[in-house]
């Protein structure tokens, strides 16, 4: 065996042990995922306290404006497609197909949305965790008077939600289900039912009285 052959072993086996490892870490970080899903209240209360905590980093720094304004606007990309339905109405009332409910006598479909809670808080909590990390690098932090980001950001904010809010009024849809509606229809059939063989059997009780007098 030559020299060659066994250093091209030796690299493809520490290639292979690499691969291994990084499979191994993306497997254990998924089950990690997994378990948290049902988790929603301290997922966000995590992702909260990690905002807040690169909040106050770049306070404190004074600097990366264009990192925290990147955050923003991305986070609200996110909150965007989280309102949005998955198929848009507009689309469905070309094709003819099944469209959201706009009746109470309707029946009952749960609003499915573009972007799921789940991979909404997974892409909010990844994007601040890039963003904490680029604080640490000053090629990141670009020159820029903020107050004319927070104007930007707040006017990109304000027509970006108008715009959603027509679109909720126009298609008539919110983008939250409360549940299926429940009826309560057999019980008071039952209720009615137990009411009237009463009222029967003192009917009968009566007229039996009245016929041993006679």
């Amino acid at each position: 065996m030559s020299e060659g052959d066994s250093a091209g072993e030796s690299i493809h086996g520490k290639t292979s042990v690499v691969a291994a490892f990084f499979t191994r870490v993306g497997q254990v970080y998924q089950s990690w995922l997994d378990k948290s899903t049902p988790f929603y209240a301290m997922r966000w209360a995590g992702t909260l306290l990690l905002t807040l905590v690169y909040m106050i980093r770049v306070y404190l720094l004074q600097g990366w404006y264009i990192v925290t304004y990147a955050l923003g606007i991305y986070h609200l990309n996110l909150f965007i497609a989280f309102l949005s339905p998955k198929v848009d109405p507009s689309l469905l009332e070309e094709d003819e197909g099944p469209s959201l409910p706009t009746k109470q006598n309707e029946e009952f479909r749960p609003f499915i949305r573009r972007l799921p809670e789940f991979k909404f808080w997974h892409s909010a909590t990844k994007g601040i965790v890039i963003a904490m990390i680029c604080t640490f690098f000053d090629a990141f932090n670009v020159p820029v008077f903020w107050p004319i980001l927070v104007m930007y950001f707040i006017m990109l904010f304000c027509i970006t939600m108008k715009r959603q809010i027509k679109h909720m009024v126009k298609y008539r849809y919110l983008p939250f289900t409360h549940g299926k509606r429940t009826y309560k229809g057999k019980e008071d059939t039952g209720k009615a039912f137990w009411g009237m063989m009463r009222v029967r059997n003192v009917f009968s009780f009566c007229q039996l009285n009245s016929n041993m007098k006679t």
